[in-house]
């Protein structure tokens, strides 16, 4: 297991650097007027009523569209990731299998353990499917580094996993996992987007540094979009852009 968050934070830095080489009104129903009727005050009385219904029936909003609650497959998850010019200027490139360990490892304290488990874009309960994409921005001198998940449940097991992740924000402040050590834990303002999200950010320690890592998972319906942002060059400057959560939320919904 710190192979593979080694390999993730690897990756990462390989990509950072190279980036740096490089750069140096619907109509309204209009009720039964138009059929005859006995004239006279019960005539009046029975048009008055299908104005009256015709007036509500116009003034109700549509029904929202029905939200999948059932998991999607891997199939569906290709389809609704983030591809290449979904976003302009950046770049978008496939997480390998390696990356995305579906294993999951104690952490301690156990208060911590869904924080642990979405490092690496997992979760107990486990997701039936999951897709990772890295992205980069247009800046090439920007050292920032996105991946993201869609990670596909049943509805009740998505709602858990937010449960869990929102009380661990209350919970937990510091862990270790996997031979690695994260501090300075706390709840970050969680974007209004999708159904349910949540937001946090964790300082761990790279190659002696500390570097704080920004997360942002957000529920739309029983689908899960997850971000993860690093910032390897400038650890100040660190978090999910705006564009990139609506961008993934909105191909999720348009499913």
């Amino acid at each position: 297991m710190k192979s593979s968050v080694s390999r993730a934070v690897v990756a990462a830095s390989v990509m950072v650097a190279l980036g740096l080489t490089a750069a140096c009104g619907g109509d309204s129903d209009s009720g039964d007027s138009g059929k005859s009727g006995s004239s006279g005050s019960s005539g009046n009385s029975r048009d008055s009523r299908d104005s009256r219904d015709s007036d509500k029936k116009s003034s109700q909003k549509p029904a929202p569209a029905e939200k999948k609650s059932t998991a999607l497959t891997a199939a569906d998850l290709e389809k609704a990731v983030l591809a290449k010019g979904d976003l302009k200027g950046h770049k978008v490139e496939k997480l390998s299998a390696a990356d995305m360990p579906s294993q999951t490892v104690p952490a301690d304290p156990a208060a911590c353990q869904p924080f642990a488990d979405m490092f690496m874009f997992a979760s107990q309960p486990a997701a039936t499917s999951r897709v990772g994409r890295t992205l980069t921005g247009p800046d090439e001198l920007d050292a920032t580094v996105i991946s993201l998940a869609l990670l596909a449940y049943e509805q009740a097991d998505a709602e858990q996993v937010m449960d869990d992740l929102r009380t661990a924000t209350k919970k937990c402040t510091a862990y270790e996992h996997a031979d690695s050590k994260y501090r300075d834990v706390a709840a970050l303002t969680a974007p209004k987007a999708g159904d349910d999200a949540v937001s946090y950010k964790v300082v761990g320690v790279i190659e002696g540094q500390k570097t704080p890592m920004s997360f942002t998972v957000v529920r739309s319906g029983s689908t899960l979009a997850a971000f993860y942002s690093i910032n390897l060059l400038e650890p100040k400057k660190f978090g999910v852009p705006t564009e990139v959560v609506e961008a993934q939320v909105n191909k999720v919904q348009d499913l």
